[in-house]
């Protein structure tokens, strides 16, 4: 017997339109662009993704083909985000930050005949034109007033005047909830970019659960910092959150220097902001220097990477920002588990506790197994590979046949190695490719490092592994110095002998300048690998 329930399908643009009806007056303001901040309330920004949505029908865009973006964080890429999927078609959001040739490889394989291109990319997409193999139009997210005088790209179309050109009243289509919605690929360090497909469903119910679980939980009344760009993980879902609950959104656009930003967070009045660590450290690193505060901002969510115990603590405990450590992949849309305080846990635990990845949201599930893919048990002891799968996990890349991600039960491998304890959170203590195996015994890279961090005159510390012709292998760390101190290779041995056993203190110590970081603000281990690793 089925219930007798109302059967609507689960639609990208019904939390447009529901932010549109009940936060009418709530804003997006986009910074960064050439002619300074803009603020869109969310009403008009329904109109205008509706315009843009029903002109490129009219101009022959059909539902289901893929449309290309390549283009920072602003109204008008939110716009795109939004009018795509919205009519039923998918929208690629290519990565400006990775290899060209990388980019051209997504696009190709995504066959998009239709390519919006920001100003401040419009050098990058002309370098592209010739390897697009399927792109037809080009759209420059500009006004009138804005379009260059001369550009390679062949009559590219101006986006305002192309939405100007569409319905204000026009009506979103219902379809099935399965349909895709957008297309993110993976930022391809091993291998060719992987695409992950979302559906309209899946990131519904992602959405909802992020902003209903304990990782955001936010309303009307705040206002949120997104540096995560919309081409990754789908901006965390904050572009669908947002119009759900009434919070303002605040995008930076493409610098995300630090100054900057703390700028932002106190003249916007940002109360929730969300980044990779690197971002928080070197805005401590500002405050540290110039003095000041962090304004209303009383919660960050951090991601890509752990954060440093170090960093949520001074941020805790200097300016009352409590931090919330999410995880998630690519192949997961966003967010997948969160760091959970349970109830009663003594105050000097809270902070190693919120540095963990925590337990999943509800609609995701975690387990760990041996290397024969048999469950371990959640005892906080056993370390396996971390396995995952849920409503809004992707089940095979996009036209990838030669891939397969998930096994007949639908667990996917994540290349994460994990505890999980009796409570049923998580923590990771590497990736498989990065774990340090000396002497037959694991090092965990990622614990090393946050230990390292806590050395008050450390910046970012790298562990990776290399050879030993006696232990097979041993951890290198690499050490970025805060600005104008010197810590020793000595120094930091000693302070490190009193938080990792003895046997994981790293035979050498290199101090950087700087370490590479992925176009999604993680270590780029494969470049310290192939510098420092090599036999």
């Amino acid at each position: 017997m089925l219930g007798l329930m109302q059967d609507a399908p689960l639609l990208l643009s019904g939390m447009l339109e529901h932010g549109a009806r009940y936060h009418g007056d709530q804003l997006v303001v986009s910074a960064g662009l050439d002619h300074g901040i803009e603020r869109l309330d969310f009403r008009t920004l329904a109109q205008r993704c509706r315009q843009l949505a029903s002109a490129l029908l009219a101009e022959g865009c059909r539902p289901g083909e893929v449309l290309g973006s390549l283009s920072w964080n602003h109204h008008r890429h939110l716009e795109v985000f939004h009018a795509v999927p919205g009519a039923g078609m998918v929208l690629h959001t290519a990565n400006p930050r990775v290899f060209p040739e990388q980019i051209a490889y997504a696009l190709n394989l995504s066959r998009a005949r239709w390519l919006f291109v920001d100003p401040d990319c419009l050098e990058l997409a002309e370098r592209l034109a010739p390897d697009l193999e399927h792109v037809e139009t080009w759209i420059l997210l500009a006004r009138p007033e804005d379009m260059p005088a001369t550009t390679t790209l062949p009559d590219p179309l101006c986006y305002e005047d192309l939405l100007a050109s569409g319905k204000a009243d026009w009506a979103w289509p219902s379809f099935d909830e399965r349909t895709a919605s957008t297309l993110c690929f993976t930022s391809g360090t091993t291998g060719p970019p992987k695409g992950a497909l979302y559906s309209h469903r899946g990131s519904v119910l992602q959405a909802m659960a992020v902003a209903g679980a304990g990782v955001q939980a936010y309303g009307a009344d705040d206002v949120l910092l997104v540096p995560a760009p919309l081409f990754h993980c789908n901006g965390w879902s904050t572009p669908y959150t947002c119009p759900m609950t009434g919070a303002r959104l605040v995008f930076p656009g493409r610098e995300l220097e630090p100054a900057r930003l703390l700028r932002l967070i106190v003249e916007e009045g940002v109360t929730f902001a969300m980044a990779v660590p690197t971002v928080w450290l070197s805005i401590l690193e500002i405050l540290r220097e110039e003095g000041g505060d962090l304004g209303r901002l009383g919660r960050i969510v951090t991601g890509g990477t752990a954060p440093p115990e170090a960093m949520m603590a001074e941020l805790e405990r200097d300016y009352g920002v409590r931090s919330i450590h999410a995880w998630g992949m690519t192949e997961t849309t966003a967010m997948a588990t969160y760091s959970h305080i349970p109830p009663g846990t003594p105050p000097a635990d809270r902070i190693a506790i919120r540095a963990r990845q925590g337990i999943p949201m509800q609609g995701s599930e975690v387990r760990i197994v041996d290397d024969e893919g048999h469950p371990l048990p959640r005892d906080g002891a056993a370390i396996g590979h971390l396995q995952i799968k849920g409503h809004w996990m992707v089940r095979d890349y996009f036209r990838r046949d030669d891939v397969r991600l998930t096994d007949d039960e639908g667990w996917m491998e994540t290349g994460d190695v994990a505890t999980i304890d009796s409570a049923g959170a998580m923590r990771i203590t590497d990736r498989s490719k990065d774990l340090v195996k000396s002497g037959g015994e694991w090092i965990s890279s990622i614990d090393l490092e946050n230990a390292a961090a806590g050395h008050p005159d450390v910046l970012e510390a790298a562990v990776i592994a290399v050879p030993h012709p006696k232990w097979q292998e041993r951890p290198l760390l690499l050490i970025v110095p805060r600005p104008d101190r010197a810590p020793t290779a000595e120094e930091l041995r000693d302070f490190l002998a009193t938080k990792v056993a003895k046997w994981w203190l790293p035979d050498e110590i290199v101090f950087v300048d700087e370490l590479p970081h992925t176009a999604t603000g993680k270590v780029l281990k494969t470049a310290l690998r192939e510098r420092y690793a090599k036999p």
